[in-house]
């Protein structure tokens, strides 16, 4: 699967994830980028980058997640 990558996420607007704590927990923050890409990154290590998701890989990801 071909997906577009965007150019930079400099512009993203992340929020942090309803799970994270402000105590150290496990701190993750995502992004919805164009094309209902998702973007994911340390909060802790926000240096590091993030991971791009396509639409439906993420999409597949949250499915699997609610029937658990």
């Amino acid at each position: 699967m071909r997906t577009t990558m965007p150019a930079t996420l400099s512009d993203a607007r992340w929020f942090t994830s309803s799970y994270s704590n402000g105590q150290g927990g496990e701190c993750v923050e995502g992004a919805l980028l164009d094309g209902g890409q998702m973007a994911i990154r340390d909060t802790k290590d926000r240096q590091r980058g993030a991971f791009v998701f396509p639409a439906a890989a993420w999409g597949a990801f949250i499915d699997t997640i609610k029937e658990s």
